[in-house]
């Protein structure tokens, strides 16, 4: 856990939803708190999920309430076994808890299918036999009236008959539809008869065939809350407008019904937050996977070395708003550099490597140099990192012809090595094409440890490690996957995929201090002076592969303020 961010926790957050909770309480309209998540297992979860996954979650702990996870798997054709099983990992990974509560809409089929029996004999829904595309000419628009279906005044006895041979599979897909009767005139176009059945003739990944007619979310979704005892159900902005309709359902069969409250989703800067998008990436080959470390997936984030902490300390930064906005995605990232300074090991690694060879330093002798763990925590303790005659720095640390504010290593110029010594570039050597091969320095024995005892200073550290003990390593800088800030924003002609940003990620054949040989995927840490890095699931013992979790600092807070 990353208890440095649990103890700069300010004091229990407060918000309009948590403000309505209290006022419920306080009046007797619930006596206790109830939430639930409700994904469909339709995809991979995303970030935004994340919010809602602590908004519920976080209020049902702030009231000592209760928490469901419970899947809404009213879609056979678009839900699979692999999206439930992901589901629950990140949900559980996220730190959420539902008990026992592990719940699945398709479980209430029955009762649904009850209820909407007594709709039909109350005269408040009927079978109709008109096809999408009708459906929608006599819906109307926003200026103007819907058209009664023909078939609105089927009497009782013969809806409650056809939805029976729906149910029994009599009837083609799209043939008939059950839809509830309200108002076609109504300036809520939601509640102008919306369909409450479909025909489906498609497996269940839990009912299997048992069912051949799927019930709209609209329909299900308040159902579900009401069955379940839910207090407050709380959805997205996009959910307000179906509100009403929500409400009348409840109404109308006169069972529980629970408060429906909308709060803000979460945009993301420099990114899409689109399940369809999401599949046109993969699809396109654009990333690898639902879980690529630039994908704003849950999978991904944890992938990439996201902590559950930090996630859950950035949906605390956030907050919970009630109007849509586009959150940095830098508040984000500033969550994972500071949990990650506290806690991750420190090692020196050097992703583009040029040798540096010691002329003055005995050959064959190997030293083991004391280093810092974590400077952040004394409990850390300390490693030992071996020295010898053959180094490797970082190219950028050197300049044959340096700029006046460069203050690195350069011709004749002395830098102090991380733990070690200052030493000193005599000369240069390059190959054929004029590339840098290697920099032959000497060093000052007596500075070891990082101070001339004649008290003459440098202005540079540089890090390194030893060429004959370091490790290779295949090490990936992600970037953001998008080099917009909101990449939906785009020319004519232009779609998001035109945002790409051809630098998201660069593969590097890096070496790195052999502290890192046993790391497994997963593990974390910071590699000094460059960012921190997490070992990937692909790694091998024989073959380390370290994903860029994030750098030391945010190196887009320029190119934003550009595109503002």
């Amino acid at each position: 856990m990353n208890e440095p961010i649990e103890e700069a926790k300010a004091e229990a957050p407060t918000d309009f939803i948590r403000e309505a909770v209290k006022q419920d309480l306080a009046e007797g309209r619930f006596q206790h708190v109830h939430t639930r998540f409700p994904p469909e297992p339709n995809a991979y979860l995303h970030i935004g999920h994340a919010k809602a996954v602590w908004i519920d979650y976080g209020i049902a702990l702030d009231f000592g309430g209760k928490f469901n996870l419970r899947f809404d798997d009213t879609n056979p054709l678009k839900e699979e076994q692999e999206f439930v099983d992901a589901i629950i990992e990140d949900v559980k990974w996220l730190g959420a808890d539902w008990e026992d509560r592990l719940l699945f809409a398709s479980d209430y089929f029955d009762q649904m299918y009850t209820w909407a029996q007594d709709l039909i004999r109350k005269g408040k829904a009927y079978v109709c036999d008109l096809t999408p595309d009708q459906m929608r000419e006599q819906r109307g628009t926003l200026t103007k009236p819907g058209q009664n279906s023909p078939y609105r005044d089927r009497s009782v006895d013969e809806n409650l008959d056809l939805l029976e041979r729906m149910k029994d599979g009599e009837f083609a897909d799209g043939e008939k539809t059950l839809r509830a009767k309200i108002d076609m005139a109504s300036p809520n176009i939601n509640l102008r008869d919306p369909v409450m059945y479909r025909i489906r003739h498609a497996e269940h990944h839990r009912q299997g065939d048992k069912w051949c007619i799927y019930p709209s979310y609209d329909w299900a979704h308040g159902l579900e809350d009401s069955i379940e005892g839910v207090t407050h159900s709380l959805c997205t902005l996009e959910y307000e407008i179906h509100r009403p309709l929500y409400d009348w359902f409840l109404d109308e069969l006169g069972i529980y019904h629970p408060r429906q409250i909308e709060f803000a989703r979460l945009n993301l800067s420099y990114t899409v937050m689109s399940k369809r998008k999401f599949i046109e990436l993969v699809a396109g080959g654009y990333v690898s996977g639902y879980d690529d470390p630039r994908m704003p997936t849950i999978a991904g984030l944890r992938r990439r070395g996201y902590t559950a902490e930090a996630i859950k300390e950035f949906c605390r930064r956030i907050g919970v708003a009630k109007a849509d906005n586009i959150i940095e995605a830098a508040q984000l990232e500033d969550c994972i550099r500071e949990g990650l300074n506290k806690s991750a090991q420190r090692v020196m690694a050097v992703l583009d490597p040029v040798k540096v060879v010691l002329t003055n330093y005995p050959e064959g002798q190997v030293e083991e140099l004391d280093a810092v763990n974590n400077p952040e925590d004394a409990a850390a303790g300390t490693r030992k990192v071996p020295f010898a005659r053959e180094l490797y720095i970082e190219r950028e640390d050197f300049m044959e012809d340096p700029p006046p504010k460069f203050f690195r290593l350069a011709p004749g110029r002395e830098v102090r090595l991380r733990y070690g010594y200052f030493i000193k570039c005599e000369e240069v050597v390059k190959d054929g094409s004029g590339k840098i091969v290697e920099l032959r320095c000497t060093y000052d024995p007596a500075t070891k440890g990082g101070d001339a005892p004649d008290g003459r200073k440098v202005k540079a550290t540089l890090h390194w490690v030893s060429a004959a003990h370091s490790i290779p390593a295949e090490v990936r800088l992600y970037d953001h996957l998008f080099n917009k800030v909101n990449p939906d924003k785009v020319e004519e002609g232009q779609t998001y995929i035109d945002n790409l940003n051809p630098d998201s990620l660069k593969v590097v054949e890096a070496r790195i201090e052999p502290f890192a040989k046993d790391a497994k995927p997963g593990d974390r840490f910071q590699f000094e002076r460059l960012g921190y890095f997490c070992v990937d699931k692909d790694s091998a013992p024989s073959r380390l592969s370290f994903n860029r979790t994030a750098t030391l600092r945010d190196a887009w807070a320029n190119v934003q303020k550009a595109q503002k």
